[in-house]
Formats: C-alpha cells, sequence, structure tokens
C-alpha cells in the first residue's frame, strides 16, 4: 500500500489553486468541479462537498496537521510571501530550531497549516 494524496478542504478551489501555485508551483493535475489534484499529491476539494459528504461542520485553523515543505532560500521564500499575500497569517514568523534549521509556519487563505523550512 502506499500514500498517493493528501486532501485539504477550500472555500474557493480557485484562489488555493493560485496560492499553491504561487508560493510553491504546484500545477493542475486533474479538475473534477469541485476536486482538484495538484503536482506533489495535492489534492483540494471545496468546502461544500466535503461538509455533505461529512455531514459536519469544518473547523478551520484546527491545527491538528500541516503541510510540510522545504526550501533551500527560505529568505526568498518569506519575500515572495510577504509580496504576493501580504495578508497571510502567520503562527511563527522566521525562527531557528535547536538543531538549526529555520522554519517559518503560516495557514493558507482557508486555515490549513503550512510549515516551510531548510532541508534538513
Amino acid at each position: 500500500m502506499k500514500l498517493k494524496n493528501v486532501l485539504i478542504v477550500v472555500k474557493d478551489i480557485e484562489r488555493s489553486r493560485r496560492f499553491y501555485r504561487d508560493l510553491f508551483g504546484l500545477e493542475m493535475i486533474l479538475d473534477n468541479d469541485g476536486n482538484m489534484i495538484l503536482t506533489e499529491g495535492l489534492v483540494l476539494q471545496e468546502e461544500k462537498y466535503w461538509r455533505a459528504f461529512l455531514g459536519k461542520e469544518i473547523i478551520p485553523e484546527n491545527n491538528s496537521c500541516e503541510l510540510y515543505f522545504e526550501e533551500a532560500d527560505i529568505d526568498g521564500f518569506i519575500d515572495m510571501l510577504e509580496s504576493c499575500y501580504p495578508e497571510v497569517k502567520y503562527i511563527n514568523r522566521l525562527m531557528t530550531h535547536s538543531w538549526e534549521q529555520k522554519v517559518i509556519r503560516f495557514y493558507d487563505p482557508d486555515g490549513n497549516l503550512i510549515e516551510v523550512g531548510t532541508p534538513m
């Protein structure tokens, strides 16, 4: 068995597609009307479909999981993030862990937690 995809819930699939393309270079592979597969295995699903499937409300910023990316040029990434998405909500700005890895954490437009760190 192998993990194929990770699905996140979004309110506006086109806005989220642009966000993940602009910041992480992810491109659309397949658009199934409310369910979009991006490169690297990230799936965007519109909230209305997910809510109907689960029969429960969606809880943004629940902090129960995160998408993790690595970027060698973390300062360049932060410049791009602040330039393209100045309204982004941060958990922590750039910090350095005791093991010397630099990381930044923030939410995407739908409250999904993202961490970007320098390669380990």
